[in-house]
């Protein structure tokens, strides 16, 4: 379960739309009996045609302990076409104990290929140095392709969308999103809240708690932030709830 908590963190924190020059958020993430298992802020800087997102989580309390002060970051870099963000790199590191890993995409736009540089360290030392190229290629990575949602798809038509995304390779790069119809609006609105709000669900092809699909419910508030999201039904312990505390 800790390995997983940081993902959810991170799928909850990224779906955005806002077109701001500067943009932060935080979150508190809480499991039944557990209580708040984690925090995790995004940060979004547009200057001209240049972008840089950051998006960092970190465990608290009994899973800080468990997990080793497990903490993540995401950093995307690219620029801006038409309103919307492209990647040029995205870095992400992660540390728990004393491990800890880097991995860099590396996007080339002109040839469409995506090399992929993973390091690793042990207590200082490097155990794995490796660099390949990805079986795919997309403007998006993780990070851009949930503040470009907006601008990719129409809240009002419901239906499934499967877009790609750098750092997603354990799924071939396949993300898919689904905006819910009328007749199930109520049940959103029963489990995240009435709202002025864009509802809609994200399937993370993880092996999380025991599931080999997670689908995760999320209102987007007016400014095109997520302002509650929930992982339903999980086992043992009932939903794994984040919502926005600023």
């Amino acid at each position: 379960m800790k390995e997983k908590i940081q993902y959810i963190l991170f799928m909850i924190l990224i779906v955005s739309g806002s077109s701001a020059k500067v943009l932060d958020a935080t979150y508190s993430v809480s499991y039944g009996v557990f209580g708040q298992l984690g925090i995790s802020k995004a940060h979004l800087e547009t200057q001209k045609d240049t972008y840089t997102i950051e998006v960092s989580a970190k465990t608290t309390g009994i899973v800080k302990k468990l997990s080793k002060n497990r903490q993540e970051r995401y950093i995307s870099k690219g620029h801006i076409v038409n309103g919307l963000l492209v990647s040029d790199t995205l870095h992400i590191i992660r540390s728990h104990g004393s491990k800890y890993s880097e991995k860099t995409y590396i996007i080339d736009h002109q040839h469409k290929k995506v090399t992929k540089i993973s390091i690793a360290k042990n207590k200082g030392k490097i155990y794995k140095n490796e660099t390949k190229e990805l079986g795919f290629y997309s403007q998006d990575d993780l990070l851009t392709l949930y503040f470009n949602l907006s601008a990719r798809m129409d809240p009002s038509k419901a239906g499934m969308y499967e877009l790609t995304a750098v750092g997603a390779e354990k799924q071939d790069g396949k993300v898919k999103i689904v905006i819910p119809d009328k007749k199930r609006i109520s049940q959103y609105q029963k489990i995240l809240g009435n709202g002025d709000f864009w509802y809609l669900t994200a399937i993370i092809y993880q092996k999380i708690f025991e599931s080999n699909k997670g689908e995760l419910m999320i209102a987007i508030g007016k400014d095109g932030i997520a302002q509650k999201a929930v992982l339903k039904d999980l086992i043992l312990y009932g939903d794994l709830v984040a919502e926005r505390i600023r």
